[in-house]
């Protein structure tokens, strides 16, 4: 019925179109639920996360990233870590609805890992290498980045002095 006059029949479909304003809002709702799922994996000694250390020497635990439609994921080189991030991809898969693309996928090891590319094919995805490229910034390329913060900090002491 519009406006009170019935109109027969049309069809409906699932999802967006492309550019819909409604879309990021959803997108930000679902990825919540992954967001949630590693942060309880972490609680729970699933996960390890990447420990770093702010001012004063106050531990932070880092286990994920997210930017746009993208997640960086930070975990121990280990079978068992890597299995656990399989079953909380599977069960956010199941929950939201999404596919997650492991063939866009790379696991990036820190240091010498054993057995990468066999924990690479359990994960279902490709293995990469540091320094990589992420939205055309250099990750991983330490070197560079540690010179332009010595910069910094130099000024801002010669300012303070």
């Amino acid at each position: 019925m519009i406006n009170g006059v019935p109109v027969g029949f049309f069809s409906n479909s699932k999802g967006l179109r492309q550019g819909d304003p409604l879309s990021p809002y959803l997108f930000v709702l679902g990825i919540e639920v992954l967001s949630n799922l590693i942060r309880r994996a972490v609680d729970g000694g699933f996960l390890s996360g990447c420990r770093i250390w702010g001012r004063e020497e106050e531990e932070m635990i880092v286990s994920h990233l997210l930017f746009a439609d993208d997640t960086i994921i930070f975990c121990e080189a280990s079978k068992e870590q890597l299995s656990a991030l399989s079953w909380i991809l599977a069960w956010f898969e199941a929950a939201s609805g999404l596919r997650i693309n492991l063939d866009k996928s790379v696991l990036i090891p820190v240091g010498e890992v054993e057995d990468i590319e066999e924990m690479a094919v359990e994960l279902g995805c490709k293995v990469g290498l540091l320094p990589t490229v992420y939205l055309g910034l250099p990750l991983g390329a330490h070197h560079k980045a540690v010179s332009i913060w010595d910069g910094v900090e130099e000024r801002m002491r010669k300012r303070l002095a």
